[in-house]
């Protein structure tokens, strides 16, 4: 069995950091207004309005220092984005302005590991054997968590520094990009392994709004399917680069012999096929509830981790 991610994976929330620094921006925005009152109402000639002046600034110091801890906790609590230490290549010939970064570390697959990534999985039942080659059964039997990871690995052998989060809200970005000539991101990446629905123009502005949020000129965005017409209109206007599963094909084509081999190891390595939690990062499992009459993936840790995704054949 496999799944069709984009059913049953919950959309991007933002992240309790993110929340919190919201609050501690409103609370200053209270205090800053308190305190212009207070000097408008104190020119006043009115008694009445001096006291409210009075009254307004008693409070003052409290929001201000309420405001600062907000933000300094959210500051503390904000997700941390972990390196992923992936092969790299000499170039980066498909991105623009791309320079390969310094102090990667490089992780090769052995034919030992290939062969071991080839096998067909345990306790398989009907799901088909791996393929051999690139093609788009790859991307078919590969699960959502999966298809990300690979296209760091692919990104990395295009010279950057690929980081990914594991799990939890990833604030519509999966993948950030560093070169070494930029100090900060030099693009980010959202990635969609859906199969059997296109992309539209409503997830790619979701994207062109996380670049303006973080001022990162560009992005990228990964769909092991297609796009809408509109949403590649939107995508060219936007100086956004998309990568569909032909797309993606082609650029895997362009990689050394032993490069596509090491990304064809890394997508059939342990369990490919298992879907991942987008909660915890935790792999599925297997489920059955009276009230269904198919099964479905739920997390190991219910009832803490309440997330699901549906089944279904191959």
């Amino acid at each position: 069995m496999t799944v069709e991610e984009p059913v049953g994976r919950r959309p991007p929330r933002k992240h309790v950091s993110a929340q919190i620094k919201d609050k501690a921006v409103q609370v200053l925005f209270l205090s800053g207004s308190l305190f212009l009152a207070s000097v408008v109402f104190s020119g006043s000639g009115s008694p009445f309005l001096k006291a409210a002046a009075l009254g307004f600034r008693l409070p003052l110091g409290f929001f201000v220092l309420l405001g600062i801890g907000l933000w300094v906790l959210g500051h503390v609590l904000r997700p941390r984005e972990s390196a992923k230490p992936i092969s790299r290549a000499a170039t980066a010939d498909w991105f623009p302005n791309g320079e390969p970064a310094p102090g990667e570390r490089v992780r090769q697959s052995t034919p030992d590991q290939t062969h071991a990534a080839l096998q067909p999985p345990p306790g398989g039942g009907n799901r088909r054997a791996p393929s051999a080659t690139w093609s788009v059964q790859v991307f078919q039997d590969i699960e959502w968590k999966r298809f990300e990871t690979l296209c760091a690995e692919l990104f990395a052998q295009a010279g950057f520094d690929a980081r990914t989060q594991s799990h939890g809200a990833d604030g519509g970005v999966d993948i950030v990009l560093y070169s070494r000539n930029a100090s900060g991101p030099a693009a980010i990446v959202q990635c969609k392994h859906w199969a059997n629905r296109l992309v539209g123009v409503k997830e790619v502005r979701e994207l062109l709004g996380v670049m303006a949020s973080r001022s990162i000129a560009r992005g990228t965005f990964a769909t092991s399917g297609g796009f809408t017409q509109e949403a590649l209109r939107f995508a060219e206007q936007n100086r956004i680069h998309t990568l569909d599963g032909s797309g993606l094909l082609a650029l895997i084509g362009k990689r050394t012999a032993e490069q596509q081999g090491a990304l064809l190891a890394h997508a059939y390595q342990g369990e490919y096929w298992r879907p991942t939690c987008a909660s915890c990062g935790s792999k599925l499992v297997k489920r059955t509830a009276r009230n269904r009459s198919a099964g479905f993936w739920g997390c190991p840790a219910y009832p803490r981790c309440r997330f699901t995704l549906p089944m279904r054949a191959d």
